[in-house]
C-alpha cells in the first residue's frame, strides 16, 4: 500500500475528556481534532467503537457491524432538541480520570431514552433502515431478547428464540417492539454523529484509522443470527475458542472466548459476510488495522474440554486468509485499505500473505530490545517502507511503565529486563535515555516508516496508570481517559516541531516550523501531500481547551 509519509496518534475515543464520564462524539472529539491539525498529524487511530463486551472491551463487542451507543454525545442530541439543558444539568458528576462504565451506562442511558420518547422519525432514519437492513433487525431484537431474559447468553433463551424459529421471531417483534424501536434509534443517532464526525475530520484532513477484530463474540449478534459460520454445538455453544499459546504476556496463553470459524461455510458464499463487514467499516474509517491478521493464515485452537491455551490438545488450525482477503478486494472494488497486525507467532506463512496483498505490517518499538528471535526486525534502522512503526499498542504498558516496571510484572527474569533497560539506553543515546517515552517518539517519527504512530499515553509521558489494557486479566481494562490541560503547550510544541522536522507534516509545514529546518527551508520532494488533497490545508489556529465542565 502507498501511503504518504505522515503521523498520528493512538486514541480511544471513550478516553477523551468529556461531561459525561466518558469521551464520545462531541465537543471534545472536535477538540482533539484541533490539537492533531495544530500538531501536523494525519492520522487519529482509535480501537473498534462498536458496543462493548464482556469486561467493557471493545474486541468483545455483541455486533461487528453496529456502534457503541456509549458513544453519543448529548450535548449533539441537545442540539437536535432531543434533551433539554435542565436534563443535561442534572447528570451527576462522573470521574474525570477513569471510565465508571457502570455509572456511565446508566446516566447515559437514562439520557437515550428520554430522547428516543422525543424522536420522530425522519427520511434519514428510512434510508439509514435501509442501508443496514442485513444485520440492523437482528441486532436490535438480540439486544431486546437480553434483556428479556436478564442478561443470559442467547443459547440460554427459550429453545425457539435461540434457534431463530420464524413464528419466535415475528412474535418478538410483537412483543418487544418499543425495546426494539430504542436500541434501532441509538444506532440511528450513532451513525447520525459518526457521519457528521467523518465530515468534519475530511474537512480538517485527519484520516481516521479503525480496528477490526478477527473474531467476534460469542454471545452476540453475529454468532446467534448466523449459526452455521461458526463452530458452535449442537446447543448453540462454541467447540473450539480462539487464542494464542504461551507468550511474552502470559505464560499459560490467552483463551479469548470467541468461536472459532467454519471456514467451509465462508467459502461457500465467498466470504459474503466478510464483505459485509469490512465494508461497514470502512464506511466508518479510512484505514482498519487487520487485528489479529495472522489467524488469516492459521488460528490457534483450543477445545473446550481444554484447560488452559497451554494443553497439548490446542494448537494451530489453517485458515483460508488468501481466498478471504481476495473476496473482500473484489467486493471493495479492488482497493484493500487495511495495515496487518502481524504481532505474536508470525511464520514465513503470514509474511507471504501480508505480502502478496501489499500489507504494511507493524513495528512495535518496544519488541525491538528484548531477546526475542523477531527483535531485530522492530529496531528502527531495519524498517522498510511499507510498514506502520509504534513506539506501543493498546496492549502494551505505556513506554514509561514498560521502562520502569518492577521485577515479577512480566514472564521475563530479571536479568533479561535488566539488559533490554541497557540496550534502550545505548540505542538512544545520550540526552534521551532520561525520557524513553519522548526517545520512542522520535525514534518512530524519524524512521524510514511510511507511518508513525503512536499512543497519547507516550506522547504524554504518562506510566502504567495510564496503561488501556493487560492481555489475560478480564477486569479492570479499557478506562483510562485524560483531562485537556494534561496536553499542555510544551507538548503539543514538543509534537509539532519533532512531526515537522522528520517531514511528517500533514501538509505544508507552517513558516514557524520550516525555519528551523535549515536557512533554505527546503522540505524533502514529496514527503507531502498534494495542495489538491483536502489534509493539505493550512493549520488551524492552536488548539481550545475545552470548556471547564469537559474537563470535569
Amino acid at each position: 500500500m502507498d501511503l504518504p509519509r505522515a503521523s498520528g496518534i493512538l486514541l480511544h475515543l471513550t478516553s477523551l475528556p468529556g461531561r459525561f464520564g466518558i469521551g464520545d462524539l462531541g465537543p471534545a472529539a472536535d477538540w482533539f481534532l484541533d490539537v492533531l491539525v495544530e500538531t501536523g498529524q494525519r492520522w487519529w487511530q482509535m480501537l473498534p467503537v462498536g458496543p462493548a463486551g464482556a469486561g467493557d472491551s471493545p474486541y468483545a463487542s455483541p455486533s461487528s457491524f453496529a456502534g457503541n451507543p456509549m458513544l453519543i454525545s448529548p450535548e449533539l442530541l441537545a442540539e437536535q432538541g432531543l434533551l433539554t439543558p435542565e436534563e443535561l444539568a442534572d447528570v451527576p458528576e462522573l470521574p474525570a480520570d477513569r471510565v465508571d462504565f457502570a455509572a456511565v451506562g446508566a446516566a447515559k442511558g437514562r439520557l437515550l431514552r428520554l430522547a428516543a420518547s422525543r424522536f420522530r422519525p425522519d427520511d434519514g432514519f428510512d434510508a439509514f433502515r435501509h442501508r443496514a437492513a442485513d444485520w440492523l433487525d437482528d441486532y436490535c431484537r438480540y439486544n431486546a431478547l437480553k434483556r428479556r431474559f436478564g442478561g443470559l447468553p442467547w443459547s440460554e433463551w427459550d429453545r425457539e428464540l435461540a434457534d431463530r424459529v420464524p413464528d419466535a421471531l415475528r412474535r418478538c417483534d410483537r412483543e418487544l417492539a418499543d425495546e426494539i424501536a430504542f436500541v434501532r434509534f441509538e444506532q440511528y443517532m450513532f451513525e447520525r454523529q459518526w457521519e457528521s464526525f467523518r465530515d468534519r475530520c475530511r474537512a480538517r484532513g485527519i484520516g481516521l484509522i479503525g480496528d477490526l477484530p478477527i473474531f467476534v463474540a460469542f454471545d452476540g449478534a453475529d454468532a446467534w443470527a448466523h449459526r452455521d459460520l461458526f463452530r458452535l454445538d449442537a446447543n448453540g455453544r462454541p467447540s473450539h475458542t480462539a487464542g494464542v499459546p504461551p507468550d511474552y504476556f502470559n505464560e499459560l496463553g490467552q483463551d479469548w472466548g470467541n468461536p472459532l470459524y467454519r471456514w467451509d461455510s465462508h467459502l461457500k458464499d465467498e466470504f459474503a459476510w466478510w464483505s459485509r463487514r469490512v465494508s461497514t467499516a470502512l464506511e466508518r474509517f479510512d484505514l482498519l488495522r487487520f487485528d489479529h491478521f495472522r489467524g488469516l493464515e492459521a488460528c490457534y485452537s483450543i477445545p473446550v474440554e481444554a484447560e488452559n491455551a497451554a494443553d497439548s490438545r490446542c494448537g494451530w488450525e489453517p485458515s483460508p486468509g488468501h481466498a478471504l482477503l481476495s473476496a473482500v478486494r473484489r467486493a471493495l472494488g479492488g482497493r484493500l485499505p487495511l495495515i496487518a497486525e502481524d504481532l505474536g507467532v508470525i511464520t514465513p506463512g503470514v509474511e507471504a500473505l501480508r505480502d502478496d496483498f501489499g500489507l504494511p505490517g507493524m513495528r512495535v518499538l518496544q519488541f525491538a530490545f528484548g531477546n526475542d528471535p523477531l527483535a531485530d526486525a522492530y529496531l528502527p534502522h531495519a524498517y522498510i517502507r511499507n510498514c506502520v512503526a509504534y513506539t506501543g499498542t493498546h496492549d502494551n504498558d505505556t513506554t514509561l511503565g514498560w521502562f520502569t516496571c518492577p521485577p515479577g510484572s512480566t514472564t521475563q527474569p530479571i536479568e533479561e529486563i535488566e539488559a533490554e533497560r541497557s540496550f534502550v539506553r545505548r540505542y538512544l543515546g545520550p540526552g534521551w535515555s532520561d525520557d524513553v517515552p519522548r526517545g520512542f517518539v522520535r525514534l518512530a517519527w524519524g524512521s524510514v516508516a511510511d507511518t508513525a504512530i503512536a499512543p497519547l499515553q507516550d506522547v504524554l509521558g504518562l506510566g502504567s496508570e495510564a496503561r488501556m489494557n493487560t492481555p489475560g486479566v478480564g477486569e479492570g481494562n479499557w478506562g483510562w481517559r485524560f483531562r485537556a490541560d494534561a496536553f499542555t503547550p510544551e507538548i503539543r510544541s514538543w509534537l509539532a516541531e519533532l512531526t515537522a522536522v522528520f517531514n511528517r507534516w500533514n501538509g505544508p509545514i507552517p513558516q514557524a516550523y520550516r525555519t528551523r529546518l535549515g536557512s533554505s527551508g527546503v522540505e524533502a520532494p514529496g514527503a507531502h501531500a498534494s495542495g489538491d488533497d483536502p489534509r493539505s490545508q493550512a493549520p488551524a489556529p492552536a488548539a481550545r481547551t475545552p470548556d471547564p465542565g469537559s474537563g470535569r
